[in-house]
């Protein structure tokens, strides 16, 4: 994998500048074959100290038995900006995965894939930077518009931009709220919507998201005990 494709040190104009440059590489078609993995991925902060903690976890397909879960620190270089999370996420996260000691089939990220002005929220940015398949699973709509599908697992509307589909908004549980799916990169959107629900279990998050935002969580509290990664 590589992080060469741009800076991470700039401005947010600049960083808009790359989102509309990198958008030009986006795929939309399952750029693999069989799943034999799917990882989970998210950062948590500790703004008092100006760190970031990252945490991918790896489970296996479809038995869904974790295999695998690394973290790193990092400063946090980038404020919070909708629509540049990429910047802000994107370091710790790669730190991260490289880490891994297989790389896996596929990657959730917690955001948006192509759902997103520029079509190139988390999921879509790193999937590219990575050459990664990936699928982007957020709590929140950025961009877009849809309407609340029916109350029953496995139910969803279409996320649409004009004309263009750009997202499912999809009811992973019954009585509770919706995520928003959309494709990251080499992935499409039936595959995306079939991947969350397999993923998900008991709750609303799909299983190797809500590890990760565990372990980030875990080991942001332990901040400075366990510095580093382990």
């Amino acid at each position: 994998m590589s992080d060469r494709l741009h800076s991470w040190n700039v401005n947010e104009t600049e960083a808009v500048a790359i989102q509309d440059r990198l958008a030009e590489k986006i795929i939309l078609t399952n750029g693999f074959g069989r799943i034999t993995s799917v990882a989970g991925c998210d950062v948590a902060y500790d703004l008092s100290s100006g760190k970031a903690f990252a945490a991918v976890c790896v489970f296996s397909w479809p038995e869904l038995s974790k295999i695998d879960e690394v973290a790193a620190v990092t400063d946090i270089t980038f404020p919070y900006v909708p629509g540049l999370l990429a910047f802000r996420e994107g370091p710790p996260l790669l730190k991260t995965f490289k880490l891994l000691a297989e790389k896996p089939t596929l990657v959730l990220f917690n955001g948006q894939g192509i759902a997103h002005p520029r079509r190139m929220g988390l999921a879509t940015h790193l999937g590219i930077i990575m050459d990664m398949p990936s699928i982007g699973c957020a709590r929140e709509n950025l961009h877009g518009q849809y309407s609340l599908p029916e109350n029953h697992k496995g139910a969803y509307s279409e996320i649409t931009d004009g004309t263009e589909i750009i997202g499912a908004c999809l009811r992973t549980q019954k009585n509770i709220k919706p995520v928003f799916v959309s494709q990251g990169f080499k992935t499409d959107l039936d595959t995306a919507i079939r991947i969350i629900l397999a993923c998900t279990t008991r709750y609303k998050m799909p299983e190797p998201l809500r590890a990760a935002h565990m372990t980030a969580g875990e080991r942001r509290k332990r901040w400075p005990v366990y510095p580093g990664h382990h």
